[in-house]
């Protein structure tokens, strides 16, 4: 992909805006691509991926095949294995005989791809998105008063902490689990600390400060309002939900379906990994052992919905409703952590061209088969953020390669790289 110099005269292909795993996969799968002519524009310096969360032997929940390329273009210079052959760490990989990448790992992957591209401009802040009709041109805009011409635009802006309604506007301390590292030191020195919330992110933290308890001496309280902590499914036949077949099937159904089964399956890729439940059980149980008749300090309870939170004194009080006793009851903590998932929020720079995008009766974007959100059906395309459309298959690192392979053949109008049309055994659809 031959990039060109940034002035109001050159004209792109496309134009990806943001720089996430998914983004960047796109990046490099159309570097090689001399028909197209991109750039992708990022705000922040640096490629970064969750870097709040990197925990000592935090790991993806998704094997190394899930990199930038490789289900699209196993051939790819920029795949996870070329980075461990440069890194030379391709034997030890193979001898760890594990084939789920390291978080922090994963994070340094996609720095390395990002530096080997000529397609990326970091610190380029876009705030403003504008089309001309006469032209045919999307008009990108940018802090620094550059303007990028676009015939497609790829929106790759990813999502941003959930803050709960019951914090908004709290006063303190508090934090989302997406600055856990950089916080993880300050709110180990609190006497008590809560975690609101479930999913692999609550689990992990749980599980660590558990670890040092002993050392602080804090009370540790875990609590959601999920029924209990529910182990993420990973059996073969509902992995097969992420794959065409299952877009083809999803896709087609009434959109209230879609919403209804939006909230049943989240268990589907928004659960704990199984052996890190078994793991917090073991130290519990550990922990009880070795604490000589006196109770650990820490409590899990399920079922609740935090109502309303205050801070005074230095002081958390969350009033909470359990639901299934539909009973009220309340937690006092110094440290607060909310590690209460993410959601897409439409970039504001979109708010001058909202007449060309399409939405569903719920508000969200109606994003179409190919991924596509415009009134054209082919001129602005999605990254992520499409799980009522395309259920488990939006945020899945695994469908990533399928989805800029489908993009790709949208840009180019012909298929680059092999787009399958179907993977699994089952049927979906009767």
């Amino acid at each position: 992909m031959t990039a060109l110099p940034e002035s109001t005269n050159a004209t792109y292909d496309f134009v990806g805006i943001g720089l996430g795993p998914f983004n960047l996969g796109l990046a490099c799968l159309t570097e090689p691509i001399a028909e197209l002519d991109g750039v992708f524009l990022e705000s922040k310096p640096d490629f970064e991926w969750h870097s709040g969360m990197f925990l000592d032997g935090a790991h993806l929940q998704t094997p190394f095949m899930s990199d930038l390329v490789t289900l699209a273009d196993p051939t790819s210079p920029y795949s996870f294995l070329n980075y461990l052959k440069e890194s030379g760490r391709l034997y030890s990989f193979y001898i760890r005989e594990n084939f789920y990448p390291l978080r922090v790992e994963y994070d340094d992957y996609c720095r390395w791809a990002a530096n080997k591209l000529s397609s990326v401009r970091f610190s380029t802040t876009v705030t403003e998105v504008r089309y001309d009709d006469g032209a045919g041109l999307y008009l990108i805009r940018t802090e620094t008063g550059e303007t990028y011409r676009a015939r497609h635009l790829v929106l790759g802006t990813g999502t941003v902490p959930f803050v709960p309604e019951a914090c908004q506007g709290l006063d303190g301390d508090f934090f989302h689990n997406a600055h856990y590292t950089h916080r993880k030191a300050e709110l180990q020195s609190k006497k008590s600390i809560t975690i609101v919330g479930s999913g692999q992110s609550a689990a992990e933290i749980y599980h660590e400060l558990l670890t040092e308890i002993d050392v602080h001496g804090y009370q540790l309280n875990w609590i959601t309002r999920s029924p209990r902590f529910f182990p993420l499914e990973y059996t073969k036949l509902t992995l097969e939900m992420t794959s065409p077949d299952y877009i083809d099937y999803f896709r087609a159904l009434p959109e209230d379906t879609r919403y209804r089964l939006e909230k049943q399956q989240k268990g589907l890729f928004k659960g704990i990994n199984s052996d890190l439940i078994d793991s917090i059980f073991d130290l519990l149980y550990q922990k009880n052992v070795t604490a000589g008749g006196r109770p650990v300090p820490t409590r899990l309870i399920t079922n609740s919905t935090l109502k309303t939170a205050s801070h005074e004194g230095g002081l958390y009080t969350l009033d909470f409703h359990q639901d299934e006793q539909d009973k009220d009851f309340e937690i006092r903590t110094e440290g607060l952590v909310l590690a209460t998932g993410y959601h897409y929020r439409p970039p504001a720079f979109l708010d001058l061209i909202r007449d060309r995008l399409r939405f569903d009766g719920h508000g969200r974007f109606d994003v179409g088969r190919n991924y596509a959100i415009d009134t054209t059906g082919r001129g602005i395309f999605l990254q992520n953020a499409g799980v009522h459309t395309h259920s488990v298959t939006s945020p899945d690192l695994g469908m990533g390669a399928y989805r800029n392979s489908s993009i790709i053949r949208e840009l180019l109008g012909t298929e680059y790289y092999p787009v399958e049309k179907t993977i699994a055994f089952q049927e979906f659809a009767v």
